[in-house]
């Protein structure tokens, strides 16, 4: 038998490649840079600190740097992608400056609350996890929300950030109480 492959094991893999993708999304002299930090949990409410962290998202006009964003009368900047990935700390801490992102429509047509996509590694997980970051000044557009009007209060509650100095907590809590609401992946290959 061989040694451990990424899909078998997650954490010794983290490391490779990532310097290309930074926790800055934007310069800290952007006039809307923004803090996004938080801690990863365990089912025992203990710091991760070997978890990654993924964020997607929309520049702050709602429009997304990916071809299928075809929006043309929306602008893009070629220095925001809209995608970054931050290694956990020795205490389970991640750190991101990036801004916040416009409204996007839902599938519908519907608008959607400004919100970041999360993914996150960790080990003893064999898939990515996703969830979304909303944020807390936008509680008209959040209650408006197509994805967040679905769910309960107490789901609601966990997606969306707290405000802090200079930016905002959004604390990841894998299991256990008050875990973080976490949504289906559609299969590989599939619609």
């Amino acid at each position: 038998m061989g040694g451990a492959t990424p899909s078998q094991t997650v954490g010794p893999f983290f490391s490779l490649g990532l310097d290309t993708f930074p926790c800055e999304l934007v310069a800290a002299d952007d006039a809307g840079a923004l803090r996004v930090e938080g801690v990863v949990l365990d089912g025992a409410g203990e710091p991760v600190p070997d978890a990654l962290v993924e964020v997607w998202q929309a520049n702050v006009h709602g429009r997304y740097a990916h071809p299928g964003d075809r929006r043309d009368e929306l602008p893009l900047f070629e220095s925001f992608a809209g995608f970054g990935r931050c290694l956990t700390d020795g205490a389970g801490r991640y750190r991101f400056r990036t801004v916040k992102p416009g409204s996007v429509p839902f599938g519908d047509g519907r608008l959607q609350a400004p919100h970041v996509a999360v993914g996150v590694f960790a080990r003893g997980l064999l898939k990515r996890l996703a969830t979304r970051m909303y944020f807390p000044d936008e509680a008209v557009a959040n209650a408006a929300d197509p994805v967040l009007s679905a769910l309960g209060d107490d789901a609601r509650r966990t997606l969306v950030a707290r405000p802090t100095g200079g930016g905002v907590r959004f604390d990841i809590r894998l299991q256990g109480a008050r875990q973080t609401t976490f949504f289906a992946m559609p299969a590989e290959g599939g619609s």
